[in-house]
């Protein structure tokens, strides 16, 4: 039974049932799930339920989530569709299962942009951004009664923050619950919601945490501090870094010491199990976890973090490091925090934490049902430790301290101490500042709603929570907008008002989504039909088209452009070309941009007739396309550009891209190729972590079991999709033609040192080969199915790799077995090389 069974019967009129009995029956599914309520929770809901709006500032742990699932059922019970909304997809999907469990699947849907699920549903589970494009499109129209925002705070966002303002200013008719565990003053908020509403605004708050928290200022070295709150029973211990590297570096040094006990290893050993760890960072995470600690922060593979997370719940890790995403949305359950600083570079300069920040991350120590208090540690500065030490080694003589030759922070940081500690310690979050923003997009749903544009969009302009200065500023910018779209033809204005009052509409429909999911994506089909066909390289043109609209890999692009760089610098090194001249040249060397020049020109092109597409840069680049064309594996890959920190995140684009490719490229622009190619995409993503592209079919394919694992499972073999397996098959016999083209024998030997075949072996073999031929072909030719022969047995594939020689004999070439078993188990094409020379 869920909760949706327990919803009371309406009143005899038809009428929604009473408060009191929507509350009581809320509160004895709670009792029945011995969950007790503490005072600000039945606070909260019983105005939830008595209709009011609801801001909700209590402390992290303290049962927001609670009122949240309260209030969808009272919305249920009033028979309005409620929004959840949170500020990553994520926690969005997260938040999705979490609900179906409680309410049943039939009554809860998702929209991120990347998925679709139930959308018709009476909960819907929803990015920020998705609820504010709908709020512009229909207005106070909107089939909306209800809308719980999650982390709220995310208002301040200077990006973001617009689309947790616009649903405030647009859907008058909706209940807000308004949650987040460090709001600061929102006086500005209650008043501003009952004026536009006419509800009534409740401001619910709680300093008293369920777990409360102990602060101290430590002035012993760090690795003091650690082995103090160890061996006083404070773990786990979250260690906040506000670097990856400055995280991964921390983890390392503590494997020195001592964490765990060999019969914690062993537990945690089992827990593991036969999870597959890869190369490279993979084997560092499998060494730190084994021994108690782990690393968290956004540049891991979601499994990799999954695992902490999930170690960390099973109370095996003792010390995990990370950075300061944890405040949003982490679920891993910690009894200390341990600041290793108050500083963060944010982007644009170095900065004291905000009170908000602090506390937003001092927040999660102290797991309630398993701690009576929570432990915050503020690691106090490295000189200030060495100058507390040298004071100590003075002791009391007043001429020795006098002597003493005090440190001062390192040149170019930000200074802070004991005081900095104090103020943030004794400050509340400070009020949170209005991000309003002005689009193409604002303007073309404002538009295409019901009624008069100019109106509504007078009222938006005018009466948001800007200051007068700044709401100046965005009524150029509209005015601007507007006359763009009116010139591209997208709108145009009427000679005579229509009886809603509506002066001005719009040319043609627009998608539905058009706002919601990729922006640029009908410029990517414009584009398709731009491409020849018949190239040998048509298919990775496809990507090039496709990789132009996705949002850039900031990382992998700067590794690109340093790995270019560098590799110019050695040309024109070889060249005697002047150091001056050098600099001057290598400015205009950047990463890979494939078809850049006939993008550009149709965004140009494309944006004469839709200007809105001026609120999102092309971006030409060559991550899938660099990938398949270097025949490389993930792994490789990221060794190549030196990616090991940041390989989440280069799997997350290559996810992206392959959702994206399957969503935008329509079946007349498919070739054998280019469908080859994306099957390769999906399953090497899969293989590498499958939850990203798993999860993503899941929510694709409702009807399957709503129930999220806590881990993902290992995928299934690589070898059960053949066409994608072919694929890996032909990428890996390609890198060997690749390197034998180069020269490569030192590469070659690693790749085939231990089936015999060293450098010296390919060398020796590829002799008679370049004393009859010049060169070796690598071209789009070379890599075709033509010159791969494949003998697919039940357990081992048999393969032979054809050379393009210059001469056309296609008499040379090599041939390898592909190992099907060691296949699955590795997640990649697995084979030896049997033999090098003409057939």
């Amino acid at each position: 039974m869920t909760l949706f069974d327990l919803l009371p019967p309406d009143g005899p009129d038809g009428s929604p049932p009473d408060a009191d009995a929507v509350y009581d029956a809320f509160a004895t599914w709670a009792a029945g799930r011995d969950l007790t309520l503490y005072p600000h929770q039945d606070e909260a809901l019983m105005e939830v339920v008595s209709g009011s709006h609801v801001i909700l500032s209590t402390p992290t742990g303290s049962g927001k989530s609670l009122v949240a699932t309260g209030a969808h059922f009272h919305a249920l019970a009033r028979r309005v569709r409620t929004f959840y909304t949170a500020p990553i997809k994520a926690l969005v999907s997260e938040k999705f299962f979490a609900l179906c469990d409680v309410f049943g699947a039939a009554h809860v849907g998702m929209l991120t942009g990347d998925a679709s699920v139930n959308p018709d549903a009476d909960i819907i589970c929803c990015t920020a951004e998705i609820l504010a494009n709908i709020a512009l499109r229909d207005g106070d129209r909107a089939d909306c009664g209800q809308v719980v925002m999650d982390e709220f705070h995310f208002y301040a966002e200077p990006d973001r923050g617009w689309a947790w303002q616009v649903p405030l200013l647009e859907l008058t008719r909706a209940q807000f619950v308004l949650m987040s565990a460090t709001l600061g003053d929102v006086t500005r908020f209650e008043k501003d919601l009952t004026r536009r509403t006419g509800r009534a605004t409740a401001v619910v708050r709680s300093v008293q945490r369920p777990v409360p928290l102990i602060f101290s200022y430590a002035t012993t070295a760090l690795h003091e501090t650690l082995e103090e709150l160890l061996r006083t029973k404070q773990s786990p211990v979250y260690v906040v870094h506000f670097t990856q590297v400055a995280a991964l570096e921390r983890a390392q040094a503590l494997l020195s010491a001592n964490v765990s006990t060999r019969a914690e290893k062993d537990l945690i050993a089992e827990a593991i199990g036969n999870f597959r760890f890869s190369s490279g960072f993979g084997k560092t995470l499998s060494k730190l976890v084994r021994s108690g600690i782990g690393v968290h922060h956004a540049g891991m593979l979601p499994k990799y973090r999954r695992l902490v997370e999930t170690l960390a719940q099973a109370g095996l890790l003792k010390v995990i490091c990370g950075t300061d995403t944890l405040g949003v949305g982490i679920n891993i359950p910690i009894r200390t925090v341990l600041f290793t600083g108050l500083s963060k570079y944010d982007g644009v300069r170095t900065r004291l934490l905000y009170a908000r920040e602090f506390h937003q991350i001092a927040g999660r120590a102290g797991r309630a049902g398993f701690d009576t208090i929570g432990t915050v540690v503020v690691q106090a500065p490295e000189h200030v430790i060495d100058n507390e030490r040298a004071l100590a080694k003075a002791g009391d003589d007043p001429k020795k301290r006098r002597k003493v030759v005090k440190k001062k922070p390192p040149e170019g940081s930000v200074g802070w101490g004991q005081p900095t500690y104090d103020r943030l310690v004794a400050a509340d979050p400070e009020p949170l500042t209005s991000r309003f923003r002005v689009s193409h997009a604002m303007l073309l749903n404002v538009i295409g709603r019901p009624g008069d544009p100019f109106a509504a969009m007078r009222r938006l302009l005018t009466d948001n929570h800007e200051e007068p200065a700044a709401q100046r500023r965005h009524i150029r910018r509209a005015v601007e907008a507007y006359r763009a779209l009116l010139a591209g033809g997208v709108v145009e204005q009427l000679a005579v008002p229509e009886p809603d009052g509506r002066r001005v509409r719009l040319t043609a429909d627009l998608p539905y989504d058009f706002a919601l999911n990729q922006p640029l994506a009908p410029l990517a089909l414009a584009a398709l039909e731009l491409l020849d066909r018949e190239s040998p390289t048509y298919a990775l043109d496809v990507v090039s088209v496709v990789e132009s609209i996705l949002d850039n890999p900031r990382q992998v692009l700067s590794a690109q452009q340093h790995k270019a760089r560098s590799e110019a610098i050695g040309a024109m090194k070889a060249e005697g070309i002047e150091y001056d001249q050098r600099m001057e040249l290598l400015e205009e060397v950047t990463h890979p941009r494939p078809l850049a020049e006939l993008l550009e020109a149709a965004y140009e092109m494309y944006r004469r007739g839709h200007p809105w597409v001026a609120d999102h840069e092309l971006a030409p680049k060559s991550v899938v396309r660099d990938l398949y064309e270097r025949a490389m594996t993930f792994t490789e890959y990221v060794s190549l550009y030196g990616l090991a920190r940041s390989e989440g995140l280069v799997l997350r684009y290559l996810a992206d891209a392959y959702r994206t490719l399957r969503q935008t490229v329509p079946e007349e622009a498919r070739t054998e190729e280019l469908t080859d190619l994306v099957e390769w995409l999906g399953e090497l993503v899969r293989q590498v972590d499958s939850s990203l592209i798993d999860e993503w079919e899941r929510l694709r394919s409702p009807s399957d079991d709503p129930a999220a694992p806590v881990a993902p499972p290992e995928p299934a073999g690589v070898t059960r999709n053949g066409r994608a397996f072919t694929v890996l098959v032909r990428n890996a016999l390609f890198r060997r033609v690749e390197l034998a083209a180069r020269r490569r024998w030192d590469a070659l030997g690693e790749l085939d040192g231990e089936a015999g075949w060293d450098a010296a072996a390919w060398s020796a073999a590829m002799a008679p080969y370049f004393a009859e031929y010049a060169d070796l072909g690598t071209g789009p030719a070379a890599r075709g199915p033509a010159y791969l022969l494949l003998d697919r047995g039940a357990r081992v594939w048999t393969a032979r790799q054809v050379f393009d020689d210059p001469a056309g004999d296609h008499d040379w070439g090599f041939t390898a077995e592909v190992d099907l078993a060691a296949s699955d188990e590795a997640g990649t094409a697995v084979l030896r090389i049997t033999g090098v020379g003409p057939r």
